[in-house]
């Protein structure tokens, strides 16, 4: 590792006690998406007094903001989530399952380490550019309502990516990666019926039904699966039943809809087709129908350039290591939930050999935490999630890694995650995400090569054009 490289990874390690502060502080609020108001103040705060110049409300989102740090190109960009989840208040450190505050929101997806580890390697990079006085610019940006709200793709609709030579970012995960591949674009639209209330037995023919139309729309989406793509997936959950008595004919109905495709245009398509079932819907039940647009974003598009520079620099630092006491915890942890022997990773779940060696990378560690990195997969992959990321990666060269801040196995979205992301073990993941992101990002600046390499595989990989989910006129919003 060359000693610039060095000296900002040492810069981070300085600023260990404020970033694990920060990912704590986040980790308290557990704000819901779009509604991030004190964590995205907190993180202007902090980036104003290390220095950086703070623009908020970025595509007019009153939680999105960017911090900047020096002048010219290359320009690199981090991505921080700070987001929450309902329904999953929990004590932090606790190996049972006990809420902090009854019917609470908690770190499900660990975005409070997420945007902790962003912003530690922004301080990294400005430490190099401090220290050089070289040319380039890195630049922070809050993204808010990843898990409902898909602030990024608002933000790669208005063309904010473009601006960007690459991208990086990392998420919190059970094991230690390059990630690779792409994921599902998703689309949400919520449908809301009007019809006429009426007595259902007194007069039944004067009704008209906003429940019937929410339940024909649904049969109608059901007959359309059978012509959808094998990576096309459609979820609904109805919002509103029009009440609990069913002697009135029920005046108002919602359901909310959730499209995903493997490409976006793809998504955008099969959207339209569902847009047409509800329209049916209302006619045949002689109801009105309001469309109302929640969220969109696209599929991720690969950079193996940017992921090689990613992977050598994380071989370089190794991975984050733990105390004995830590060791015990995630152990026990792991065994509160099923599946902790699963063999984790893109490379594992995609190649046979390398499922072999990571299997025994495992068993050589002898704990639930995978104390080791994965290898390089760079082949095709997929997963059937979606991710904003994904709108990022549309509009510039785009990486991310992982970096193991739960046991192994350890199920997305739970208890368990928000116990952990309240540990040292999550404070040690996200110091050490900004190492590997800020030494990276460092290779980037430093050698044009590189970014040749990686905008010359992006031209390529979108050739086709960014046809974007998020129509000209929406703007984010939470579902009634």
């Amino acid at each position: 590792m060359t000693q610039e490289k060095q000296n900002a990874v040492n810069a981070i390690e300085e600023k260990a006690g404020l970033i694990g502060d920060v990912a704590d502080h986040i980790w308290e609020y557990a704000e819901l998406s779009l509604q991030e108001v004190k964590s995205a103040a907190l993180y202007c705060e902090v980036l104003e007094k290390e220095g950086f110049q703070v623009e908020k409300g970025i595509s007019g989102i009153e939680t999105a903001f960017s911090a900047s740090y020096g002048q010219g190109r290359p320009m690199i960009g981090f991505l921080a989530e700070y987001d929450a989840l309902s329904g999953l208040s929990q004590e932090g450190g606790s190996l049972e399952k006990k809420e902090l505050t009854a019917g609470g929101c908690g770190h499900g997806c660990g975005h409070n380490l997420l945007g902790a580890g962003a912003m530690a390697a922004a301080l990294g990079v400005k430490a190099y550019l401090e220290a050089t006085g070289k040319p380039g610019t890195v630049v922070l940006y809050g993204c808010p309502g990843e898990e409902g709200g898909a602030a990024k793709a608002f933000m790669a609709r208005d063309g904010v990516w473009k601006a960007l030579d690459a991208a990086l970012t990392w998420h919190p995960e059970d094991v230690n990666e390059v990630a690779t591949g792409s994921s599902n674009s998703c689309i949400q639209v919520q449908y809301k019926f009007t019809g006429v209330a009426s007595h259902a037995a007194g007069a039944p023919e004067k009704g008209r039904s906003a429940l019937d139309a929410v339940e024909l729309m649904n049969i109608g989406v059901q007959f359309l699966r059978e012509h959808m793509s094998d990576k096309a997936r459609v979820h609904y959950a109805i919002t509103d039943a029009g009440g609990c008595s069913p002697n009135v004919v029920q005046p108002t109905a919602s359901v909310l809809y959730m499209v995903r495709s493997n490409h976006v245009a793809e998504a955008v398509e099969l959207q339209a087709r569902v847009d047409k079932i509800a329209e049916g819907a209302a006619l045949m039940t002689e109801t009105t129908v309001e469309r109302k647009f929640i969220d969109g974003l696209s599929d991720t598009v690969s950079n193996f350039a940017l992921e090689r520079v990613l992977y050598e620099n994380y071989r370089e630092l190794g991975v984050p290591s733990y105390t004995e006491e830590e060791l015990a915890y995630a152990d026990q942890l792991a065994a509160t939930y099923p599946g902790s022997d699963k063999v984790p990773g893109v490379a594992a779940a995609n190649d046979r050999e390398a499922f072999e060696a990571v299997k025994d990378m495992q068993k050589a560690f002898g704990h639930k935490m995978n104390g080791f990195l994965a290898p390089l997969y760079q082949k095709d992959a997929f997963q059937p999630g979606s991710t904003d990321v994904g709108d990022v990666s549309w509009l510039t060269p785009t990486a991310q890694i992982h970096v193991a801040a739960w046991p192994n196995g350890c199920p997305g979205h739970s208890w368990q995650n928000v116990s952990c992301d309240r540990t040292e073990i999550g404070h040690k993941a996200a110091v050490h995400a900004g190492k590997v992101l800020a030494a990276a990002a460092i290779d980037l600046m430093n050698h044009e090569e590189l970014l040749k390499e990686a905008r010359e595989e992006f031209e390529k990989r979108t050739a086709d054009g960014f046809v974007s989910p998020i129509p000209a006129d929406a703007v984010p919003v939470i579902p009634d």
